[in-house]
């Protein structure tokens, strides 16, 4: 059964009247992945009034992201709308799944990427994108470093630290840090992100982030070892 198929069954149990928001609450709240998806359509819907308008290329990253087969076209867009007409705000969505995936924040980090990798995908980052996501990542429980991380990842211009990226400070002692560069490396390999209930599709976004955090060790350690 594909992502999709679950998604549409998700939506069949909205009773008439209720927004998105209500499947994250309660005992009959979905899958992890289909909740994965289905949370990064909604925020994603919400960011695009951020900025005031959804463009080609955002959905065009959407679908790097997220495949959406032939036929399921309409399932997607009806996420979308729904999203959009809720008169939930975006708090309630993230507020929702940070309860839903409590105590796994690498799940929470992955979906805030996805949201990254959407917002950028035309060429800019309107400074209301920026307040976004960056009230998303609070609301979802995630430090002011996280998002600086990857805002340093995904905006050419953003300050960038590799300390942020691996998690540590400048105070960390080296092999501490080697293990934080590790540690992030296992935790972007496919199989540990589908155990997480990331979508199959949604891996893809590991690669951006390896790149990232194997540079910050490079950096670190050339300059420990200067």
């Amino acid at each position: 059964m594909s992502i999709w198929t679950r998604i549409t069954e998700a939506l069949a149990a909205l009773a008439k009247g209720e927004g998105l928001a209500a499947l994250f609450a309660g005992k009959a709240a979905p899958d992890r992945s289909v909740a994965f998806t289905i949370a990064v359509i909604a925020l994603g819907a919400k960011m695009a009034k951020a900025d005031g308008q959804v463009t080609r290329d955002e959905v065009a990253a959407f679908r790097e992201v997220f495949t959406i087969p032939p036929g399921e076209e309409a399932n997607a867009a009806r996420v979308f709308n729904l999203a959009r007409q809720d008169v939930a705000g975006f708090e309630v969505y993230a507020r929702r799944i940070r309860r839903m995936f409590e105590g796994e924040e690498k799940v929470l980090i992955d979906l805030l990427e996805g949201l990254f990798h959407i917002a950028v995908a035309d060429g800019e980052y309107h400074p209301n994108e920026d307040a976004f996501l960056q009230q998303v990542a609070e609301a979802l429980g995630l430090g002011d470093r996280c998002f600086r991380a990857m805002r340093s990842r995904y905006v050419t211009d953003a300050p960038r630290d590799p300390y942020d990226v691996l998690g540590v400070t400048e105070e960390t002692p080296l092999p501490a840090i080697r293990e934080a560069w590790k540690q992030a490396v296992r935790d972007s390999h496919p199989d540990r992100m589908l155990a997480r209930g990331v979508p199959a599709e949604a891996v893809k976004l590991a690669e951006r982030r390896l790149i990232a955090v194997n540079a910050a060790w490079d950096e670190i350690s050339r300059a420990r070892a200067a």
